[in-house]
């Protein structure tokens, strides 16, 4: 299982992810599921991936192929050179379509048992910034200002904070602190999300990447959120009225 966690706010974009991969209770990796693609000035690119990491580690490895071809001279389309973000997404999902039959074919494995999804976001010169979820069939949907946020992989137990927090308005500081509570309400109930973490930033307009940060288990300041979220729940909690009076 994983989780990952993207924002979109009018100031950027916010995502989070965890490292954790489960194969058995005495078998968990660790892998990177935030992947980044930057042509500074001009276009700044990010994947989440959660679900058959062969299945996400190939798309990753042939998005990142087509990008090294066209830069040695091989005319081809890529995340990087293509006319939009949009179209970004759709390569995106039509290479997980293709990775996906490739592996039916060859391995014959059911459709099901090679599940994935991907979350994209970026902005390119002179568009907006875009906020996709991509399914396993490789359709995709876009974050909207009803929409602001999208979640794959273990899910449920950071929803409810974003859900209260994150708007279009939020500042990305806000959206930033948002994303690690949601991450860190996420640890704590479930054993097979683990850190370290990846933060990645893109701020409005940067074309390029305000931040990309691993968060280890000892981060003080990773640590600090944690423990301040829970005394805050904590009076908060105690704050109640009785429901027994």
């Amino acid at each position: 299982m994983t989780y990952c966690v993207a924002v979109r706010v009018n100031a950027g974009l916010v995502m989070l992810s965890d490292t954790r991969t489960n194969a058995g209770v005495d078998n968990i990796g660790r892998f990177r599921k935030t992947f980044t693609y930057e042509k500074p000035g001009e276009r700044a690119v990010a994947i989440m991936c959660s679900g058959n990491l062969s299945v996400t580690q190939e798309v990753k490895t042939t998005i990142s192929r087509a990008i090294k071809d066209n830069l040695e001279g091989v005319d081809c389309e890529t995340v990087l050179n293509c006319r939009t973000i949009h179209r970004a997404a759709q390569i995106v999902g039509d290479t997980m379509k293709e990775v996906q039959g490739r592996m039916q074919q060859k391995l014959g494995m059911s459709s099901s048992s090679l599940a994935a999804n991907m979350i994209m976001c970026g902005q390119r010169k002179g568009g907006k910034l875009r906020l996709y979820l991509i399914y396993s069939d490789g359709n995709f949907i876009e974050g909207s200002a009803d929409t602001p946020f999208f979640q794959i992989g273990e899910h449920k137990y950071g929803k409810p904070i974003l859900d209260r927090i994150i708007t279009p308005e939020t500042s990305l500081e806000d959206a930033a602190k948002a994303v690690c509570v949601s991450m860190d309400s996420t640890l704590r109930s479930n054993l097979s999300v683990g850190m370290p973490l990846d933060l990645t930033v893109i701020a409005k307009d940067d074309l390029g990447f305000r931040m990309r940060r691993r968060i280890y288990p000892e981060d003080e300041e990773f640590g600090r959120i944690s423990a301040q979220w829970g005394e805050t729940l904590r009076r908060g909690f105690e704050s109640l009225p009785s429901v027994l009076d």
